[in-house]
């Protein structure tokens, strides 16, 4: 590992809340698109796994952007929970307003890993594609992959959960709607994908 691979975990070592478990979701997912796009490359180098070669050719075109994407994720979680504490040192004066300030930055704060969460929904939709055509030699890197995604939405969901936890309101009820779905909707396609490599590995 180099030296900046080891910076990130120690900062996330650290005393300070940030980075913290929304950011390490998103990053976690970054781990997951690496793996995926390992056993893309590994697909189309042969021509014995050309029904998957369509999806591991999407998955190698778009894997820059996608990677990127989730390191921008885990920037915004970071810095939506550092918005958050930035709030609460508001001056008391205004009551009201720092009141309103809280609740904003404490629900952009939940906002932050449930864009994680979409992202995870989406990855593992490519990942379900990918499992049923990738090179049998690299499922138990696609496995990984699959595990790692869900492992990131889980803990985006938590995240979530801990911002909305003590707010009301139509806004914070759609929040976390939409989280229970895409974790509802990552969780059957995380059984599609663990029943397609079970079987294709003969387990």
């Amino acid at each position: 590992m180099n030296e900046g691979y080891i910076a990130v975990l120690e900062s996330i070592a650290s005393s300070n809340p940030t980075p913290g478990g929304g950011t390490v979701a998103a990053l976690t997912l970054a781990h997951a698109h690496s793996l995926a796009i390992m056993v893309s490359r590994l697909t189309v180098n042969s021509e014995k796994w050309a029904d998957g070669h369509q999806i591991a050719n999407t998955i190698i075109s778009t894997s820059d952007e996608q990677i990127s994407k989730a390191l921008n994720l885990a920037s915004a979680d970071s810095l939506a929970f550092d918005a958050v504490m930035m709030a609460y040192k508001l001056p008391k004066v205004d009551p009201e307003a720092r009141k309103n300030a809280i609740r904003q930055a404490t629900i952009d704060a939940a906002l932050a890993p449930l864009d994680t969460m979409n992202s995870c929904l989406e990855f593992l939709q490519n990942l379900n594609q990918l499992s049923k055509g990738c090179n049998s030699n690299a499922l138990t890197d696609l496995a990984s992959a699959a595990e790692l995604a869900i492992s990131a939405a889980k803990i985006a969901g938590f995240n979530i959960k801990i911002n909305t936890n003590h707010l009301s309101g139509e806004d914070i009820d759609s929040i976390n709607t939409q989280s229970l779905f895409i974790f509802d909707s990552c969780t059957i396609l995380m059984e599609e994908i663990i029943s397609t490599y079970e079987d294709r590995l003969g387990w």
